[in-house]
C-alpha cells in the first residue's frame, strides 16, 4: 500500500514538473519573439527542448518494453 502511494506521488511530481517546464518554455518562446534571450534563457530554452525529447523517447521505449 505504501509503495502504491509513493508511486502515485512520483507520477504526480513528474506531471507537475512537465507542466511547469511547458509553461516556462511557452514563456521563453513568447519572450524570444519580443526580444533576444539572455544566455541563461537561451540555454534553458534548448535544455527544455532536449529534456522533453529525451523524456518522450525514454517513456516510449519503456512503454514498448512493457508490452513485450
Amino acid at each position: 500500500m505504501i509503495i502504491n502511494l509513493l508511486e502515485n506521488i512520483n507520477e504526480l511530481s513528474i506531471v507537475l514538473l512537465l507542466l511547469c517546464t511547458f509553461f516556462y518554455y511557452w514563456h521563453l518562446k513568447k519572450t524570444k519573439r519580443e526580444r533576444k534571450l539572455s544566455s541563461f534563457e537561451f540555454s534553458m530554452f534548448i535544455i527544455i527542448k532536449l529534456a522533453y525529447f529525451l523524456w518522450a523517447g525514454s517513456y516510449l521505449l519503456l512503454f514498448l518494453d512493457r508490452n513485450h
